[in-house]
């Protein structure tokens, strides 16, 4: 119907443009939504929270790619290969893929929604605390790994400095305040989105005045053609990332940022040219947004099977679909069928309407790079500032991005990467609560650590990848890796 149409167009489009502003991530923009759609009809109501959902995941790897600031949290991968494909002279190429990875990575999922959502959503019941202290541990890791450029003792140092941050504020077992100083601005915790604009925004924007010799970036124009062409040379990278990204969204409470870092992990693992990855190589920008938008899917597999959201913003989706009289949940089958069958077809038409969409946004948005950097920064700053106080309507969220920015510059001097930080803060609350918790549980004791299957898989592939990085080793495993392209 025209109408339902019509509403699918405006909420993808709607999702994209906050996506694209940094600061205003996914979760928001749908929150936003639900309490408009409330007079609406039902069938009405899912269509606009379904295309605002996937319009704002895709639509924050376009800043990241064009400014090397993410608009959402989950698009912090795609700036590692995304923003040098853009100083190559790439910009309109890596959007492209971005948002055809985006799309493919979403329709993949749509099936594992139809047809299996009961027997996958066990598997995220099986994990518990521990399993859910180490795979925050596992995605800290992994991301110091892949972003700091070789040297992983600074991408680790980096992401366990945000799990430190996030311990400002409230116990989360008996809200003890802790580094508050009094403060009640303190004890509520340091949000995420001003430190994410923080250190990603504010570093990048007085670089521009440090540099002042700095080229201006001309973009390349690509022929269509040249980016299915590159696409079709990774079918496999998104396969593989819209596997991994549903997998990962069935895990309750994980989230899109663990699905993009997995996906770009394996792909980087698995890749002949792995020295590639962080020059503007293009599979890592399609590996991060097929792995990130499957966890779309993903994540509501649990959500309409168990009704447990399998990310935060699917939890604010599972509050909408009770506002409007659906009831996810083991009775779904039973009470309300058509609503699945429903979220599939949504799922299916907002991402080729986002691709589509996108396609058109981008011959606006890669004007910017014809704009100087020392006006078009300034312009910059005034939306970071205006993201962070938006976000809860605080002055001291505005101020925090001016002292961590003044923080995160310090470290970008120091050659210290900020994806691993920002996801360091983004696991840091879960991580502690669920360790806590799983030592309340077991007297204080670690041992059930190797005592379930899946934490034991855990602890061993996170100990694999801290010792791979010893230099001996790691240069055991590059020989061996040069061997076998040799003799292949």
């Amino acid at each position: 119907m025209p109408v339902h149409l019509l509403t699918l167009v405006l909420s993808v489009f709607f999702g994209l443009a906050v996506g694209i502003i940094p600061g205003l991530t996914a979760t928001m923009s749908v929150a936003l939504l639900t309490g408009l759609t409330f007079g609406f009809p039902r069938e009405i109501a899912v269509i606009s929270l379904i295309g605002v959902y996937v319009g704002a995941l895709s639509g924050g790897g376009q800043a990241g790619i064009l400014l090397n600031i993410p608009g959402t949290p989950s698009s912090a991968a795609t700036v590692l290969d995304g923003y040098p494909m853009n100083k190559q002279g790439k910009a309109g190429l890596a959007i492209f893929l971005a948002t055809a990875a985006s799309a493919l990575g979403t329709i993949i999922s749509v099936f594992f929604v139809l047809f299996l959502t009961p027997p996958l959503s066990r598997l995220g019941l099986e994990f518990l605390s521990f399993e859910f202290f180490l795979l925050a541990l596992f995605g800290i890791v992994i991301c110091g790994n892949l972003s700091s450029g070789g040297t992983a003792v600074k991408g680790w140092i980096a992401g366990f400095f945000g799990l430190a941050i996030s311990t400002v504020g409230l116990d989360t077992i008996v809200a003890y305040p802790r580094f508050s100083f009094g403060n009640t601005n303190l004890m509520a915790g340091l949000q995420l989105i001003p430190l994410m604009i923080a250190i990603f925004g504010i570093p990048e924007i007085l670089k521009v005045f440090v540099k002042t010799n700095e080229q201006r970036l001309e973009e390349i124009k690509f022929k269509i053609k040249d980016g299915i062409s590159v696409l079709r040379k990774n079918i496999k990278v998104i396969g593989r990332g819209g596997l991994i990204g549903t997998f990962i969204g069935i895990i309750p409470g994980v989230g899109e940022d663990i699905g993009g870092w997995l996906s770009y992990w394996s792909t980087k693992s698995s890749s002949k040219t792995p020295e590639n990855f962080g020059k503007g190589e293009p599979a890592g920008v399609i590996a991060v947004e097929s792995g990130s938008n499957a966890c779309i899917g993903g994540a509501l597999i649990p959500l309409l099977s168990l009704g447990v959201p399998g990310s935060t913003s699917a939890a604010v989706m599972l509050a909408a679909f009770i506002m409007h009289g659906y009831r996810p949940g083991p009775l779904l089958m039973s009470d309300t069928p058509e609503l699945l069958y429903q979220v599939a077809i949504f799922l299916l038409l907002a991402s080729i309407s986002m691709f589509l969409i996108a396609r058109l946004i981008t011959r606006f948005s890669v004007k910017i790079l014809v704009v100087k950097k020392e006006i078009l920064m300034p312009i910059v700053f005034v939306f970071c500032i205006l993201g962070a106080f938006l976000v809860r309507g605080s002055f001291f969220d505005a101020q925090l991005v001016l002292i961590a920015g003044f923080v995160g510059f310090l470290l970008s001097y120091a050659k210290f990467p900020p994806a691993p930080l920002l996801l360091g803060l983004v696991l840091g609350r879960m991580a502690e609560s669920n360790m806590l918790r799983g030592l309340l549980l077991s007297g204080g004791s670690f041992m059930p650590i190797f005592q379930r299957p899946i934490a034991t898989f855990f602890f061993i592939v996170i100990l694999f990848l801290i010792v791979t990085q010893i230099p001996f080793v790691k240069n055991w495993f590059s020989n061996l890796r040069k061997k076998k392209n040799k003799e292949a």
